[in-house]
């Protein structure tokens, strides 16, 4: 039986590490046994591993095989539900305490990259572009609100001055800020993954996880092996299926596209992205894109709420890509790819505990990259004892979809139908 691969993007073909890590086998004694090798397993597993604990991570395929390796690869603050929701919903006290971690998770990438010199291709700065003038407006309002909880490094774009970072008509005007910005996602996990290691931490790639065990202590238990720990962490997000049910049926995967073009001269790809930020749009089923480390262009946009055929995916993208440049037509396309993001019903992360030992997190709705590299130090300081940050999430409720698992995806489309014909008619 062959090995598990990454999906066939421009991450892999670009990746780092190409090592492929032993299958567990036998049985093996530890601290924390982290399932998932994703960034929020592997963010877990590294601030284990600096607090001196021992871990063993089990990935039923590679290292960033799901969305970890897939993404646009863009480091955008907060959360999908921003502060002032969080406010209006859940209280000042709890809005208060997510707003101080609304920004930490950009802060902590910077970090661990500097920290490790991880060769991630590291660029700074993310736009996000209004289509319409209420779009327009709400971002106006994003920069007050992110302003007053103390984030100082955002400028307002005009319709005229956002041209200085997208060569591009479409849009109304912007916001930028300055602590966003972009990697190769995939790079990033891989470097994390070797500081980890280096630490003295073990990655089993190869294993799925086929049985938990929740007694103290736990047990991981795979068709080859098995891991004994005091703490388990479950981190497949979007890709864990049938080993925890009670946390399964609270969220549901979503897939998402993305094409990278051939590389572009220098003239062009100044033309597109003078400054070399990363863009989202501002629409409900939005549009991202970015310039990689050698001049592709990484589009990506969509959801899609169950698979999709990647051969599709050119025929879905392409055209956004020419609605926002048109002067690339018949530009080749080199990389086409799709992955799944994890959608909660609230759009808020779940975080929690089952029973004595067993803990999670899952559910970023689209703002993965920043949420699940604060959630590996959240968890990490609460297996340590410090429970102040996951108790905050922890409190938060967490809703199952309406109508369980037949009816969850049909609801979901016809909400993202109707936001989708706002964003259409600009309401």
């Amino acid at each position: 039986m062959s090995s598990p691969t990454h999906a066939n993007s421009y991450y892999a073909a670009s990746a780092n590490d190409k090592t492929p890590r032993p299958q567990l086998a036998g049985e093996h004694r530890c601290d924390v046994c982290v399932v998932g090798a994703g960034f929020t397993g592997i963010s877990t597993a590294l601030a284990l591993a600096e607090k001196g604990k021992r871990v063993i991570v089990v990935e039923g395929s590679r290292i960033g095989f799901g969305a970890s390796g897939r993404n646009g690869g863009q480091i955008v603050n907060s959360f999908n539900r921003d502060i002032d929701y969080i406010f209006d919903n859940y209280g000042e006290v709890i809005g208060h305490k997510m707003a101080k971690m609304a920004f930490a998770g950009a802060d902590l990438i910077r970090h661990r990259i500097e920290k490790y010199n991880i060769d991630c291709d590291l660029k700074h700065g993310n736009v996000f572009a209004a289509c319409n003038k209420k779009q327009f407006e709400e971002l106006k309002a994003k920069q007050a609100l992110w302003e007053s909880h103390g984030h100082n490094e955002l400028e307002l774009l005009t319709s005229s001055t956002i041209q200085d970072h997208i060569g591009s008509d479409r849009y109304e005007g912007g916001l930028l800020d300055r602590k966003g910005g972009h990697i190769q996602p995939l790079n990033l996990v891989l470097g994390q993954a070797q500081a980890f290691e280096s630490l003295g931490g073990l990655i089993f790639e190869d294993s799925e996880v086929v049985r938990l065990e929740k007694g103290v202590p736990g047990k991981v238990v795979t068709k080859q092996g098995s891991v004994i720990a005091d703490k388990i962490v479950v981190a497949g997000n979007a890709y864990i299926f049938g080993i925890l049910p009670e946390i399964e049926k609270k969220a549901m995967p979503c897939g998402t596209q993305v094409i990278a073009t051939e590389p572009l001269s220098p003239e062009m790809q100044k033309q597109l992205l003078p400054t070399d930020r990363c863009v989202e749009d501002c629409n409900y089923v939005l549009d991202y894109y970015r310039l990689s480390g050698d001049g592709r262009l990484i589009y990506g946009g969509g959801t899609t709420y169950g698979a999709r055929d990647p051969g599709e995916i050119e025929s879905i993208i392409v055209p956004k890509m020419l609605k926002t440049y048109p002067m690339l037509k018949g530009t080749k396309i080199d990389f086409a790819w799709t992955g799944n993001f994890l959608l909660t019903m609230m759009r808020m992360p779940q975080v929690g505990k089952i029973g004595e030992n067993l803990y999670y997190a899952q559910g970023y709705s689209g703002h993965g990259v920043t949420n699940s590299h604060l959630m590996g130090e959240i968890l990490s300081d609460a297996i340590d004892g410090d429970t102040e940050r996951f108790d905050v999430f922890a409190s938060m409720p967490q809703y199952q979809f309406p109508g369980g698992r037949m009816l969850r995806v049909p609801y979901t489309v016809v909400g993202a139908a109707y936001y989708n014909m706002r964003d259409r008619l600009g309401i």
